[in-house]
């Protein structure tokens, strides 16, 4: 079953950000919600999402992922509201 994974990055030296961009689009659906932070929707676990994006980040980058548990605030967000209101 697919979940709902908010993630959120800390890029801190190289900040490659396009090996990132590319990592997290992988999933096929996903949103930019802030500048560094992102929903992807997977059937994966947010410990494989991890680890899977660890591969194309810098040894201190930091990164948190959680699935979403459904109830969600936003406002003045880059992806639009009707993805949020789909798929958190």
């Amino acid at each position: 079953m697919a979940n709902c994974y908010i993630i959120n990055y800390d890029l801190r030296k190289s900040r490659d950000y396009d090996s990132l961009y590319a990592a997290i689009r992988s999933y096929g659906t996903y949103a930019k919600i802030l500048e560094s932070c992102w929903a992807v929707v997977s059937e994966r676990s947010a410990t494989e999402i991890r680890n899977h994006l660890q591969t194309v980040m810098d040894e201190d980058d930091g990164i948190f992922v959680v699935k979403s548990g459904g109830a969600a605030a936003w406002n003045n967000v880059i992806c639009k509201n009707s993805w949020l209101k789909d798929n958190i």
